[in-house]
């Protein structure tokens, strides 16, 4: 649902409780465990970060009642319509000279006198 590739995903709590590793058997423990064995509850921030893809998403983790039958979650919000690498600033930004005042070089063709 979120396009990534390779996650981490820990709790946003300040102590950096791994779910999800990108690194290969690090978190397979955690396969069959629920969230709720890690004191997830409704209102918990989780943070996932795609390092390939220079992407971060926050997460919160909310209680509904209301879902339809045989659907265990739902996701709300927007979500990546497009991801991938951010672009760089120094290509969203023409400076010249030093400058970013919006300056450009002259095209002047005259005779220095």
């Amino acid at each position: 649902k979120f396009a990534m590739v390779a996650p981490d995903v820990q709790i946003d709590d300040g102590k950096g409780t791994i779910l999800i590793s990108s690194e290969e058997g690090e978190t397979e423990a955690n396969n069959h465990r629920k969230l709720s064995d890690f004191g997830i509850r409704n209102g918990t921030r989780l943070q996932a970060d795609d390092f390939l893809q220079d992407y971060t998403l926050l997460i919160n983790v909310l209680h509904s009642e209301d879902l339809e039958k045989d659907v265990e979650f739902e996701v709300v919000g927007d979500t990546p319509e497009k991801v991938g690498p951010k672009p760089s600033e120094q290509t969203s930004k023409n400076i010249t000279n030093g400058s970013d005042d919006g300056a450009q070089p002259s095209t002047s063709t005259g005779k220095l006198v």
